[in-house]
């Protein structure tokens, strides 16, 4: 086929995941061809940095030899194996083993899956039959965060708390409930630590207060909010939530599909805090994109629990064809071992206070309103007017231009939908693509602000000021 031939046959058949059909259909696919350490090239031979590490995942850049070696290997030996019938394979098993020993401590079992939606679905299933078998069949509402994402499938879909994944979808179901999410730029408690830990512990007690806590099953959510716009609660703001659960009966569920495997800097972002989940659910960086694969981790009582309530005879009604894939059992292994033997989380702490401090710097740019990270972690917000917090107009569709600029600029980031750039490099960035990234950066945000209707929206008063900065 050639270049002209693939658009075609992308517009005619590719359902294009969280995009708007008919504007894709419109545009066009940009058409990625190869990838080497922190570049990809597209189709057209153009070079680009990543600065997203694929969608947030690809932690140990593109190109490990020994990763492809290790798929390679378990492909040629043993391509598939089933974990049903009590079937099972090596590489599953010291895969659980290796999780187990690097998670936090409660957490001593894992339930393999194929990505992060189906870990989330597989923890709300667990929890659901854990509170049945253990005689509280009321206790199945949920409560997650405004802004958080836990995936667009039927049940998680309701979790996450963003528009579009809700618009036609029947959900949050009556179950699923949402709080006001810890983001200090915006909330109404002030940016003050705190008073946001505080106004967030206060939430929780509230709604389940409101709904029973005879009712309520579990608190959900991310330990930085990622696709709601890299929302970095305050230090302590975790541990906060997480005790308050404790001493109000319900389980605490983290979702680190995005935080786990060093992208904050820990291994898991729990760890910082010294939280101890229920239930974990991960993703993304335990095989570092080259191969799909979640898992869901489970403490021992939940687990024995469950164990003892499965009727004598009868299997527990939970599975997936691909559950503990050999060859995505053979990556993740080798991933976990470049983390810590190869040294890529050690050079993840290294390049971090640099790329922190380089978006720090950004807020001395007119747009910059407000800068926040944790990690490798990190985002941009975008705003009209620096001094009230005000938002650009959606009707200037922003978040498209300014990816068409960043590409332009050879720049690849995720820019959400309320003008929020988000920033996840691979954990091996080197000093230089850290500088690269923020060159670029600061090229895009330039070509922003050089927009006349970016212009013309800003603040009153603002050109002047504007045309002194630069």
């Amino acid at each position: 086929m050639t270049d002209r031939d693939l658009v075609d046959a992308d517009r005619r058949h590719w359902i294009h995941p969280v995009v708007n059909y008919r504007a894709h259909e419109k545009r066009g696919v940009t058409v990625l061809a190869s990838a080497r350490g922190a570049f990809l090239t597209d189709g057209d031979g153009v070079e680009l940095l990543d600065a997203f590490a694929g969608l947030w995942c690809v932690n140990v850049g593109y190109g490990q030899e020994s990763v492809v070696r290790a798929a390679a290997e378990q492909m040629t030996r043993l391509p598939y194996a089933t974990g049903y019938f009590h079937f099972g394979s090596e590489p599953a098993i010291r895969l659980a083993e290796k999780l187990v020993a690097i998670a936090p401590a409660s957490l001593k079992h894992v339930y393999f899956g194929a990505g992060g939606g189906d870990a989330v679905d597989t923890a709300i299933r667990l929890v659901q039959n854990y509170y049945n078998v253990t005689g509280r069949p009321a206790k199945k509402h949920i409560i997650a965060l405004e802004r958080g994402y836990h995936g667009s499938s039927s049940t998680g879909a309701g979790l996450t708390a963003l528009a579009p994944f809700h618009a036609g979808f029947d959900v949050p179901l009556p179950t699923q409930h949402h709080l006001p999410s810890p983001y200090p730029y915006r909330h109404e408690a002030g940016p003050d630590p705190k008073a946001v830990i505080a106004a967030s512990v206060k939430s929780l007690r509230d709604k389940v207060a409101a709904l029973g806590a005879d009712n309520v099953a579990a608190f959900f959510c991310e330990p930085v909010q990622g696709s709601g716009g890299v929302i970095v609660p305050p230090a302590g703001w975790l541990k906060a939530m997480a005790d308050t659960c404790r001493e109000l009966g319900i389980l605490f569920l983290a979702d680190e599909v995005i935080t786990g495997f060093g992208r904050t800097g820990p291994m898991f972002a729990c760890q910082a805090e010294g939280v101890e989940p229920d239930l974990m659910t991960v993703a993304k960086g335990l095989t570092a994109g080259y191969v799909p694969m979640g898992a869901t981790l489970v403490s021992d009582p939940i687990y024995q629990a469950l164990a003892d309530g499965i009727k004598p005879g009868m299997p527990m009604g939970h599975g997936h064809t691909y559950s503990a894939h050999p060859v995505c059992a053979a990556v993740a292994l080798e991933v976990l071992r470049l983390y810590e033997e190869g040294g890529i989380l050690e050079s993840a702490r290294r390049v971090a206070p640099a790329f922190e401090a380089g978006l720090a710097a950004t807020l001395s740019h007119p747009l910059v309103g407000d800068v926040r990270s944790r990690g490798l972690l990190g985002a941009v917000e975008l705003v009209a007017d620096k001094r009230t917090k005000r938002r650009f107009d959606p009707a200037l569709k922003l978040p498209d231009r300014i990816s068409e600029i960043a590409y332009r600029r050879r720049l690849v980031f995720r820019c959400f939908g309320d003008n929020i750039l988000g920033f996840a490099p691979a954990l091996n960035y080197t000093p230089d693509d850290v500088g690269l990234m923020l060159e670029r950066l600061g090229q895009v945000l330039d070509d922003v602000l050089a927009l006349p209707e970016v212009r013309a929206a800003m603040a009153p008063g603002r050109e002047a000021a504007v045309a002194a900065a630069r």
